[in-house]
């Protein structure tokens, strides 16, 4: 069974930057795309970038995080990263990584608090 351990978050001020990690288990997963969501509290779980299995040439971000936020992929770490600059407020959430269809075995998440 897949498995999903995010790590890497915290409080950071507003301008500041983070970058979290994903250590994906129970798959192959250098073939896989992969992705990074989260969840502010109230509100639903929305995707936040994608990247396309093997060589992770391909990276597609969400509107609120495109020309912050970069994707990136260790194959030979099993792990997915998630670098995060010019922080807001608003990107106050847990973040989950996952697939990009059909997410499956939701792991813990790792809680980003950016204070104003």
């Amino acid at each position: 069974q897949v498995q999903f351990v995010e790590s890497g978050g915290g409080l950071v001020q507003a301008g500041g930057s983070l970058r979290v990690s994903c250590v994906v288990s129970g798959v192959i997963v250098r073939v896989l795309p992969m992705a990074w969501y989260r969840q502010a509290p109230g509100k639903q779980r929305e995707l936040v970038a994608t990247i396309s299995g093997v060589s992770g040439s391909t990276t597609e971000y969400a509107d609120f995080v495109k020309g912050r936020f970069t994707i990136s992929r260790d194959n030979a770490k099993k792990t997915i990263y998630l670098q995060m600059n010019s922080l807001k407020p608003e990107d106050t959430a847990i973040y989950y990584c996952n697939f990009p269809t059909d997410p499956d075995n939701w792991g813990q998440g790792t809680q980003v608090t950016v204070s104003s």
